[in-house]
Parts: C-alpha cells; structure tokens; sequence
C-alpha cells in the first residue's frame, strides 16, 4: 500500500476511533491528490483557548539599596523579548524544528502526514511532525501539570494527546502572531542543563546573553532541545558528544536549506562545543547574606501575606519572578561580619551570631555568624540558622541568660517602682514554698530544694538601678516575686518574646534569669522596642515584591505601642548605666546615647549582649552548638584567645561595640528621652523600708526546666547601699 492508501486508511479508521486525522484536509501526497471529508463536527477539531499560566522564572532578593544578593528559582529561567535574541538563534531552531513556520498554520501538514505515515507503519507514535506552535503548547500543558499523572498526560504517545495539541495549537496561531509564538517558544523550552528559556541557556552553556549567541552556539543550542536530557553537556563527556553531533546536523540542515553556506557550516563545526556550565545563580549557599537569605525565603514559605497554603508560597518566590526588595543593609552587615570575625573564628567549637534591628520599624539590618552557612558536609558549615527560630530554618537557639531581667525591670517600671526603690539582697535566694510564683495558667511554682546564687555582683542593699547594673541573680528573684511571674513573662511577649524552637515559653521560677532558648533576632527585636520608646515592631525583613508584571506590593512595619514610652525612658536610663558602673564597664560605651544588659548562663554554658540605641538595636550570642550544657564556654580558645570563663561582657559584648562603632560610623545620634524625674526619680517612700532577703542554706538542683542560668555581667563589683 502507498503512502497515500495508508494516510486514506488512517482516516477511515479516525471515523471509528476519533484519531487525529479525521476533518484535516491534506495536500497531494505521492502526487496523488487527496481530500479527506471534514468530520470537524464529530471530532470537535475546532481552535480551543490555551490557559498559559505565567512561566515559571527567577524570583531575584535585593538588599535595601536594590543590588542582588540572591535568586530563587523551580526553573531556572529569564523571559526575554524576540528582540534580545540573535537572529541566528532564530533561524537556527527553525530550521530544525519548524522549518516551513512561517509558511504554515497551526500544524505543518506535510510534515503531519510523514509523521502519520510513519506511524501507521510502526503501530504506534514513532514520530512527532509537530510544528513549533505544536511544541509550546506541548510545554506549556507541561507546566502546567502539578501532579506525576497529568505531566505523563501531556507527554503521552497517544493520538487523542495530538488531536487536543492541534486545538490548542490552532487557538495560539488565532490569538498570536508567528513572531509571538516563537518567542514564547524560545522562553519556555528546556535546553538541558538546569536552563530553561533561550536566555537561561545561553547564561549557562556559554556564559553570554542569547543576543550575543553566535552560529555554533546557536546551532548547538538548537539541538539540545530535541532530547535536552539525554544531551545535557553538565553530565559528562558521553553527553557533550551527543550534544556536538546533534549541532553539527542542525548545521547540515541550515545548509541544506540554504540559511548559511557550506563554508559557513564547515568552519562552524570545528569549533570546540565550548561549554563552560556557568553556575546557576541563585540558593542562599551562593548569597553573600546566607542567614538573612534563608530567614526571607522561610519569611515568605510560612506567611501567610504570600500565599494560603504552602504549595501557593513556594511557587509564588520560586515560579513567581518576583523582584524582593529587602531591608539588609550592605554597610551594617559589613560591620557585624567584620565585628564577629575579629572575636570568633569560623573553626572555633562555639559559635557567635548576631542581629541588628531598626528601633521603630523591626527593620532586620544585618544577622551575621561566625561559621559559613551551607548543606554540604563540612566541618565549619552550619546547615541551619544560627541567628534566628525555627521558622525561619534556625535551631533551638541557647539560654538567654540575664537579658531577660530586663523584662523583670520593666515590669516593676510598669508597675510603679522607682529607679532607686529597692530591698536587700542576699547570697542566695531559694522559695520558700511552692506556691510562692504563679504562672499566668494560674499553677503555684517554686523550687524549694534549690538555691540560686550570685556569679557576678555582690549582695546588700539594692535598687532597681544598682541590681540591674551588677545583674545580682538574688534581687532580681526577690523582684520577680514582688511583680509577679506572671506579668513578667506577659511584658516579654508584649515585646515579641517566643522560644526559638517554637515550642511556649518555660513559666518557671527562673524565668528572669532566661532559662528560655532564645535566637538573635528575637531579642535584638524586643530591645530595639524600648529604644523607639516602647513601639514593638515585628522583625521585618521584606519591604516591596514587584511581580512578573511589574504590579508592586509594599510591606510597611507591623507596629504597635507594648509599653508606656516613659517606662522604656526610664529601663533605657537605668540600662545606659551598664555601661558606665555595671558589667560592661570594661568594655565601655560607643560614644552616644546607649543602653543593654549582658547574660551569662548557668557554669557559662552561653553568653549573650542585647542592646540598642534610637537608632539601631542588636542581640549577640555565644555558644557551642554541639550542646551548650554539655559543652560549656570554660577553660576554651575563641578567637585565638584563651577564656577562663566566657561572659555577657567577655565575646558577645565587645562584638556588639565593635559593630555599633562601625555600622552608626556617620549616622547623626539621636539621644534617649530623658526619664520622668517626678514619676520614676525617687524613692517613693522608705527605701530601706522593704522586706529583705534572707540568705537560705543548703539545697540544689535544677533552677527550673532543668537549668539554673545566672545573671551576665564580668569580674564581680562590691555593692554599697544607695
């Protein structure tokens, strides 16, 4: 049987099965000339619509000045105009694809009815004969499929899968002009490679942009498409071999068609294939930020803002091409990555990590660590978020030690205490019942059986002042007691209090010691509210995402009032003086208006700094993240240095200093407000009038959930009654 009994045959068998043929009017064939009886009713071979969800491309994260500091991407793609494409790409894939494009309609009928023939012949689909139009919509189905079994559909080697192809294609060719449609065709191919979209490819093949493609890079980028996987240049030598002989029959093809000359092809296929696999941009490992990078990507995947569930906010930052402006500050980072290096080296068991926050707008502006970030196995990487929680890819965080009394002092700020209101302190405090704290779920707590002790400061006489100061453990349990448990631990959520793993905050006894795993930004955060005045501001790390489209969205701070603006006056006051009579009076101030408190944990097991001034706000911590109980910052070299014991005022400080002195280098200081003499400035009443503590004996344990963290500070001072 000839090539036109078989193709006559075919269409009968289409009346029976509704195979592809049935309604196409074909040309002569064999030189027989053929008309196939239209069956375009009982086929519905009529142009239907093609729903062409946007491709997927590069979603680009900017640091606040708008220079890019990393990509996310499903598909490693950049959509260019027909325009920015060499016009040798052009032909190129013409001529192998589709040569008679620009000649045809919706599908190419000579090149169909070889295909068909071919097939009858093979029993089954042995050859493709789609045109260009044929193969995005071929594509375009492709990304659009969520599920294994729809992407099988839309690759199926079966005729009903090229009758729904022919329909779409038949809408595109009405909707669009040929240009249009190459262009897309261009854009959302896969070359092989990890690349998709012409640009993409010739980024990663050749290091160039697709305007710049020259005839053999076009040429080899032109085969590629037939079969990119199984001629992807990135997986070896057998590939690459593929590869460069499917160039040289595109540029046979090119030849014979007369687009370039026999000589044109012979020089062109004594080039090298010159494949040089540029890296894929992109993925916080390659991002000069990587913890503030991985903080906006988790920012993003558990928002809510971006999308109801979380297969919406994946495809919207890695399908998306969103543009994200964000709010890390290139000169603040530098300054907290250089400040961290000079006190930690990357090879040191422990690890420190920092956050910088803007007071009044929660603007994150550096988070910076001493170890590299990345997934690969390597002794000196971390492979999670060593300065935030865990929903932002952090870790369980460590103990915040005395940092947290400064939400005891807020509170009896709050409460009405005065700064020189006090009671005497002694060596030891332990409850005297069990019932002596109450947390906010209404239970009665207090460990009878421990004492807590002083490791820095001195007991006697003390205020609110003199106790923050040389961070005396034994008054702040006594003021915890007289404010009560409860109310502390409700002034630290007012401020963004919350573990870093997520888990709720440990209600014990020693909550004002911060007995509670914290992370960097979290502290830096609720600190950075008492420097705006008592205006909590959530961490913010994205301020604008600009889509596809070029449609912008701003993200403004998420604010509000958590503490009466003189009660932070008068804690910022009372903190300024840590400084300059406290624990870190050896370490000193930065020359402006300053204010924060050290923490120390239990046997030194980690060490932090939090403070702030109007106009920026940070949190310090060290620790060995191997376990901070069981490997403790005693008798350890950090930094080339040997430490005895690691304090508040020892790493973590100084780290905080160097990095205010360098990030606010130029920035004009704006000072604290003054505190309310007549509201906090005196006594109040007999300051030695109070109940006093006495010191209880014997006893130890566990200070609460297990730890029992002391109070930050360095070499203990000699307190005198005020």
């Amino acid at each position: 049987m000839n090539a036109t009994g078989k193709v006559l045959r075919l269409a009968a068998m289409g009346a029976a099965a509704g195979v592809l043929v049935a309604g196409i009017a074909l040309p002569a064939v064999g030189g027989a000339g053929v008309g196939l009886v239209s069956a375009v009713e009982d086929v519905g071979l009529a142009p239907r619509d093609l729903a062409e969800p946007p491709l997927a491309q590069v979603s680009v994260i900017q640091d606040v000045k708008g220079r890019e500091i990393a990509r996310f991407y499903e598909q490693y793609r950049e959509v260019v105009p027909l325009d920015k494409m060499a016009d040798i790409m052009k032909t190129a894939i013409i001529s192998i694809e589709d040569y008679r494009f620009y000649d045809h309609g919706p599908i190419d009928i000579e090149g169909t009815v070889r295909a068909l023939a071919k097939n009858l012949q093979s029993g089954g689909v042995a050859q493709g004969g789609s045109s260009i139009t044929q193969q995005y919509v071929k594509q375009v189905l492709l990304n659009a499929a969520d599920t294994e079994e729809e992407k099988n559909k839309a690759l199926e080697a079966s005729y009903a899968r090229k009758l729904n192809e022919l329909r779409y294609a038949m809408g595109v060719e009405k909707k669009y002009s040929k240009d249009q449609i190459l262009e897309k065709y261009l854009n959302i191919a896969y070359f092989g490679a990890g690349a998709y979209g012409v640009e993409a490819a010739a980024k990663r093949f050749f290091g160039i942009s697709a305007s710049e493609l020259t005839l053999p890079q076009a040429a080899t980028l032109a085969g590629a498409v037939q079969d990119p996987n199984a001629t992807d240049p990135n997986l070896g030598k057998t590939s690459r071999d593929r590869l460069l002989k499917r160039r040289n029959v595109v540029l046979d093809r090119m030849a014979e068609l007369g687009k370039i000359t026999e000589e044109q092809a012979a020089e062109a296929k004594k080039a090298r294939l010159g494949y040089k696999g540029t890296p894929l941009p992109g993925g916080c490992e390659s991002s000069k930020y990587p913890y503030f990078c991985v903080y906006v990507r988790n920012e993003i995947l558990n928002n809510a803002d971006f999308g109801k569930t979380a297969k919406q906010r994946l495809a919207f930052l890695n399908r998306g091409g969103l543009t994200i402006r964000t709010t890390i500050d290139p000169t603040t980072q530098a300054a907290a990555d250089r400040a961290i290096r000079k006190w930690v080296h990357p090879s040191d068991n422990p690890v420190a990590a920092e956050a910088l926050v803007q007071p009044g707008t929660g603007a994150i502006k550096a988070m910076a660590a001493s170890r590299p970030y990345g997934t690969r196995k390597s002794k000196h990487q971390m492979s999670y978020n060593l300065v935030a929680d865990v929903a932002h890819g952090g870790g369980i965080g460590f103990q915040a030690g005395s940092t947290f009394k400064t939400f005891t002092l807020l509170t009896a700020l709050k409460q009405g205490m005065k700064i020189n209101d006090g009671f005497s302190a002694g060596a030891g405090y332990r409850a005297p019942s069990l019932s002596t704290f109450t947390t906010c779920s209404g239970q009665g707590i207090g460990d009878i059986n421990h004492t807590v002790t002083n490791d820095e400061g001195s007991p006697g006489w003390l205020t609110l002042q003199t106790g923050t100061w040389h961070s005396v453990n034994t008054f702040f349990m006594e003021l915890e007691r007289r404010v009560g448990l409860c109310d502390v631990v409700k002034t630290a959520k007012s401020l963004g209090i919350r573990r870093a793993d997520g888990e709720k905050l440990q209600e014990y006894e020693t909550f004002t010691l911060g007995i509670n795993e914290m992370d960097p930004v979290t502290v830096a955060t609720a600190y950075a509210a008492i420097g705006a005045r008592g205006k909590y501001c959530a961490p913010m790390a994205i301020t604008r995402i600009t889509d596809s489209t070029g449609k912008s969205t701003d993200y403004k701070p998420k604010c509000r009032q958590a503490l009466d603006p003189e009660v932070a006056d008068a804690a910022a006051h009372i903190l300024s003086g840590v400084f300059t009579k406290g624990t870190m009076s050896s370490v000193g101030g930065i020359g402006r208006d300053a204010a924060g408190k050290t923490g120390t944990n239990d046997n030194s097991s980690s060490a932090w700094f939090a403070g702030f001034t109007p106009d920026l706000a940070g949190a310090v911590s060290v620790g060995d993240p191997r376990g901070a109980q069981k490997y403790k910052l005693n008798g350890v070299t950090i930094g080339g240095r040997y430490y005895g014991s690691v304090f508040g005022a020892s790493i973590p400080g100084p780290i905080w200093k160097d990095t205010m002195l360098r990030a606010l280098r130029g920035v004009p200081a704006t000072e604290f407000t003054p505190i309310n003499t007549e509201r906090f400035g005196g006594c109040g009443g007999s300051c030695r009038g109070l109940v006093s503590v006495t010191p209880p004996t014997g006893g130890n344990g566990p200070a609460g959930g297990g730890h029992g963290p002391t109070g930050g500070g360095d070499t203990p001072v000699q307190i005198l009654p005020d």
